[in-house]
C-alpha cells in the first residue's frame, strides 16, 4: 500500500514528489537494502541512529502494530464469502480474488462506459475469474489471454459450469431472465511479451458497426514484465483505456521493466535493487495483524538470523542459502532450530555453538522485529516510486493517468489500479472510485 498520495496532483507535482522520494529513499537505503537474516552478523541494529534504537528498544509487537489495523466492512457476516458478490461467482474463488474481481470488474465497466469501449481485454487472466465476472456479470464484452494451456482450460471448464448455474437460476426465476444472451469470455492462450507488441492483444472479437475497435486493457495483479507489456500496449492507436493492478515488482527486467519514464530515469539515486523492489510486495496490514497478535512465529526472524551467523562461523562464504522451511520452527529452541538449519545447507548439525551467544540472540528478539517493521515501514515509498515512475511514463506520451485506491490494503496489499485513457476524463475519474471499502 504506498506511503504517499499522488492523486490530483499535477504534473510538475508528480515530477517533483520522485525528486522528493529518491532523496528519501537514498537517506534509508541502508535499511531497505538490509536482510533481516543478516541481523547479528552486519550489526543491523547499530546501523540505526541511537536516537531510533531508544524508541524502538523495548517496544512489543503490539506497540509496533498501533493504529496499522481496520476491518473490512465486506467480511464481516462471513469470513470466508464476500457479501457483495453473488453466489454464483463466489464459487471456487477464494475471499480476496472475491474482493478483487467484484471491485476492479465494476470499476472496468464503468470506464468502458465513459470511453466508449467496445472490447475489454483481460491480460495474464489466470483460471479467468475476472474475465467470468465481466463479461456473464457484467455483460461486458471480453477476450481473455493467458499463457498456461492447463489454466485456459480449467477457465473454460468453470466458464460451462457458472452458465449451467445461471442457466438453472433463470428456470427458477423467469422473471428475472436478462433480455440478451449470455456470453462467456473469449479465451485465448498466448503469452504476452513486454518487448513486442502482441497482435492477437489488439485484434477485435468483431468489428465495431462504427468503425474501429476500441479496446480496454486490464490486469489484475499483472506480476513483473506482464504490467509493462499492457503500459506499452496501451500507445496503440486501438486501444482507448487501461486499468492496471500491478504485483511482482522483483520480477522486473532490470533494466527495461523500470524505470520507464524519461523522468525519474534521470533522477539521482532512482535506482532500485532487487531487494527494494521485493521489500515493497511485503504485506504490511497482515503483518500488522501478526504484530498485534505476538503471534508466535514472529520469533523465526531472530532463530534465521542466528542461523545465518552459525553458517558464516563455519564456511564464510557461504551466505544468506536458502533453508528449506523448518516445521513449527517457533516451538522448538533456538539452538534445536540452529542445528536443524545447518543441516538443511549440508553443514555439520554437531558442530560446536556457543549457547550464551545463542541466549543473547534470543533476547534481542524484539529488537529484529522492531528492525524489519521499519524496512516495512518505509517500502511503501519504493511502490509508489514503481507506480509513480507509471503514471509519468504515460503522461509523458500525451496521455492522461490516474491511481485510485480499488482494494482493501487488508485483503489485498497491491490495492491501487492505474488508470489511463487517451482523453481527458476529468472529473469522471472520481467517478470510477467504488464507494465501500
Amino acid at each position: 500500500m504506498p506511503g504517499v498520495s499522488v492523486r490530483g496532483l499535477s504534473y510538475e507535482e508528480r515530477r517533483q514528489l520522485a525528486v522528493n522520494l529518491t532523496r528519501v529513499l537514498s537517506l534509508y537505503r541502508s535499511i531497505l537494502d538490509a536482510y533481516i537474516i543478516e541481523f547479528f552478523t552486519d550489526n543491523l541494529w547499530g546501523t540505526l541512529p541511537c536516537s531510533w534504537q531508544e524508541a524502538l528498544d523495548g517496544l512489543t509487537p503490539p506497540q509496533l502494530a498501533t493504529l496499522l489495523l481496520e476491518t473490512p466492512s465486506e467480511f464481516l457476516e462471513n469470513p470466508s464469502q464476500s457479501s457483495r458478490l453473488t453466489a454464483p461467482f463466489r464459487k471456487h474463488v477464494r475471499p480476496k480474488k472475491q474482493h478483487e474481481i467484484r471491485r476492479l470488474g465494476e470499476l472496468v465497466k464503468k470506464l468502458s462506459d465513459v470511453t466508449a469501449c467496445t472490447q475489454v481485454v483481460d491480460v495474464g487472466s489466470g483460471q479467468g475469474h475476472l474475465s467470468r465476472f465481466m463479461s456473464l456479470g457484467l455483460g461486458l464484452k471480453v477476450k481473455s489471454i493467458e499463457g498456461d494451456q492447463r489454466l485456459v482450460g480449467r477457465a473454460q471448464h468453470l466458464d460451462r459450469e457458472l452458465l449451467q448455474t445461471l442457466e438453472k437460476g433463470d428456470q427458477r426465476n423467469p422473471q428475472g431472465v436478462q433480455a440478451s444472451p449470455r456470453r462467456s469470455p473469449h479465451h485465448v492462450v498466448r503469452w504476452v511479451d513486454a518487448t513486442a507488441l502482441c497482435e492477437e492483444l489488439l485484434l477485435p472479437l468483431e468489428t465495431s458497426p462504427r468503425g474501429g475497435a476500441r479496446l480496454l486493457l486490464t490486469g489484475l495483479h499483472a506480476c513483473g514484465d506482464l504490467s509493462v507489456a499492457l503500459l506499452r500496449h496501451f500507445s496503440c492507436p486501438e486501444v482507448a483505456a487501461l486499468a492496471l493492478v500491478g504485483c511482482c515488482y522483483m520480477k522486473l527486467s532490470d533494466p527495461g521493466g523500470y524505470p520507464l519514464s524519461r523522468w525519474v530515469a534521470a533522477l539521482p539515486g532512482s535506482q532500485l535493487s532487487y531487494r527494494l523492489r521485493e521489500g515493497a510486495c511485503h504485506a504490511l496490514e497482515e503483518y500488522a495483524e501478526r504484530l498485534q497478535d505476538e503471534a508466535p512465529g514472529l520469533r523465526t526472524h531472530c532463530y534465521r538470523a542466528a542461523l545465518e551467523t552459525a553458517i558464516r562461523g563455519a564456511r564464510p562464504e557461504l551466505r544468506r542459502p536458502g533453508v528449506q522451511g523448518i516445521p513449527r520452527a517457533h516451538e522448538i529452541k533456538i539452538e534445536q532450530y540452529v542445528r536443524r538449519g545447518l543441516q538443511r545447507v549440508g553443514l555439520d548439525p554437531q558442530l560446536p555453538l556457543d549457547a550464551a551467544a545463542l541466549g543473547a540472540q534470543q533476547a534481542q528478539e524484539n529488537r529484529v522485529v522492531a528492525f524489519f517493521s521499519l524496512t516495512l515501514l518505509l517500502a511503501p515509498l519504493v511502490e509508489t516510486l514503481i507506480l509513480l515512475d507509471r503514471l509519468l511514463y504515460i503522461q509523458e506520451q500525451g496521455f492522461h493517468a490516474e491511481l485510485l485506491p480499488i482494494f482493501s490494503p487488508e485483503l489485498s496489499p497491491r490495492n491501487l489500479v492505474l488508470v489511463a485513457t487517451k482523453q481527458p476524463l476529468g472529473q469522471a475519474f472520481s467517478l470510477l472510485e467504488t464507494e465501500d471499502g
